[in-house]
């Protein structure tokens, strides 16, 4: 799970939180906006959770939006 960003020809920046199973390398799901935070990340995990079932673990760096207050309440 790791981010992206990117910015359109007008400049406008935007951030893609992209989610990959670590063994088939599919692309589980990709949250894209100009501002993601952890609220969002946690919300758009329990989207996924629901969709596909709760993983044994999850491997990110410790980026702002991982280590928020919604991520660790959503993790517990």
């Amino acid at each position: 799970m790791d981010f992206v960003a990117d910015q359109l020809a007008n400049g406008r920046r935007f951030r893609i939180l992209n989610v990959v199973d670590d063994f088939s390398r599919e692309i589980v799901g990709q949250l894209v906006s100009v501002s993601i935070s952890g609220l969002q990340v946690a919300r758009f995990l329990e989207q996924l959770c629901e969709a596909r079932g709760k993983p044994h673990r999850i491997i990110c760096d410790n980026g702002t939006e991982f280590t928020s207050k919604a991520m660790f309440f959503w993790s517990n």
